[in-house]
């Protein structure tokens, strides 16, 4: 009976991927108005059909202590009204992008009369894999459909009563547009052997996307057979230099850790210039403190900040996504880089300085997907770049680095024109 089971579920995953296949196939035949008429039609739809969204999403967050999720996953599961009303904003300012297939990134004329054209096409089929946020279904969407590709969307089972609906809608807004409903696949079983099967089909899936906890980012990187885009952790660090405004710094630093715990664009890790950190730690570890944040720090860091507890080499690594801070107090700049550098993720460092040249220095220096200066970590996110909205956070170099928006999931191909030209 188990193999009997295994074959069917390995059938079931290829025809979805076929069925994926097939309806790329037909989106790259998709002009940018009928693309956009279903970014507006699923707003709007989202919008409309808010109770019935809360409802499904009721019965997903009765069922989380069940799947023993913290109160962080909790609160990334919720569905408000101001969530469903970003997630419609977001499809409305990806229906506002110009039209990335066919955009002609560059050209030029041959010395022989040649024309080389380099234009912009889709990727083919991505594979999205994700935990928790039920309004990344809309994101993820979004953005494959605008770049002309088809996903197969693998939600979280703690999610799954909220991503139904979700696609539900979608599905009705590609009935109405005329878009292959088959271009938005929601996986419809909870087993953990699909997203195995998934992997293997290189030869129908273009591209693996995982957004979730490490280990499943780790698992998805070792079987995958098709190329991954993910990040691993967000371990974020504020630098706060010796010529920076205290209350700057401060303002920037419980923003970017306190805003919001659950996301991996939360700082996880101060450093504070020694110039500044007898006057500076003892403030904004009070602030963080009143926010309910415990820090981890140095010997420095204990003698200023009471309540504070010696950090470990781990606690300096952690991507904590809670209520914890590690803190290290530097000789310097080139000090702070190497904190960085053996410490982190390679997702956001910011920087509060007034001093021009050590932004500079701090920009150049570090290798992260995204670099602040004088702002809060929690700014590397698409919505905030300007992207409308993510399919995720890459701390990759290849395919994409950063958020990953409607251009990141596309790539090119040459157009050659001649008039009749052979190669002498």
């Amino acid at each position: 009976m188990a193999v009997a089971e295994d074959r069917d579920l390995v059938a079931y995953c290829r025809d979805v991927a076929e069925r994926a296949r097939a309806a790329s196939r037909q989106l790259e035949m998709l002009d940018g108005a009928t693309k956009n008429a279903w970014l507006r039609e699923g707003a709007r739809l989202l919008r409309s059909r808010e109770a019935d969204l809360q409802e499904a999403n009721q019965q997903d967050l009765e069922a989380a202590p069940g799947f023993g999720l913290t109160d962080a996953q909790i609160d990334r599961l919720r569905l408000t009204t101001r969530i469903i009303n970003g997630m419609a904003q977001g499809m409305e300012e990806i229906a506002m992008q110009s039209e990335p297939i066919g955009e002609i990134i560059g050209s030029s004329i041959r010395p022989n009369g040649l024309l080389v054209e380099k234009v912009r096409v889709p990727l083919g089929v991505v594979f999205f894999i994700y935990e928790s946020r039920p309004n990344v279904t809309v994101d993820a969407a979004s953005i494959c459909l605008k770049s002309g590709n088809a996903v197969i969307l693998r939600g979280g089972k703690e999610a799954a009563h909220s991503n139904a609906a979700i696609a539900a809608v979608l599905a009705e807004a590609s009935e109405s547009c005329g878009v292959p409903r088959d271009a938005v696949q929601l996986v419809a079983t909870a087993d953990r052997e699909a997203v195995g099967h998934f992997l293997k089909l290189h030869e129908l899936i273009n591209v693996a996307i995982p957004r979730g906890g490490e280990s499943l980012i780790r698992r998805v990187s070792a079987e995958a057979t098709m190329p991954v885009i993910k990040h691993y952790a967000g371990n974020c660090h504020v630098y706060v230099d010796e010529h920076a405004n205290p209350q700057m710094a401060l303002e920037i630093t419980v923003n970017s850790k306190c805003q919001r715990l659950g996301v991996c664009n939360a700082a996880e890790s101060l450093i504070v210039h020694e110039g500044i950190a007898e006057s500076f730690l003892p403030r904004v570890g009070k602030s963080l403190q009143e926010a309910g944040i415990e820090l981890r720090g140095d010997d420095a860091t204990c003698r200023l900040v009471a309540g504070a507890v010696p950090a470990t080499d781990e606690d300096y690594a952690q991507e904590y996504l809670g209520p914890t801070i590690s803190v290290k107090v530097v000789a310097s700049l080139e000090d702070a880089v190497k904190h960085i550098h053996q410490y982190g993720s390679g997702h956001t460092e910011a920087i509060v300085t007034d001093n021009l040249s050590a932004a500079r220095e701090f920009a150049r220096r570090v290798d992260s997907s995204a670099v602040m200066v004088n702002a809060s970590t929690r700014f590397n996110d698409g919505g905030q770049f300007g992207l409308g909205a993510e399919i995720g956070i890459s701390t990759d170099k290849f395919h994409a680095r950063g958020p990953c928006g409607v251009g990141e999931l596309t790539s090119y191909k040459y157009v050659v024109l001649g008039r009749g030209h052979i190669h002498q």
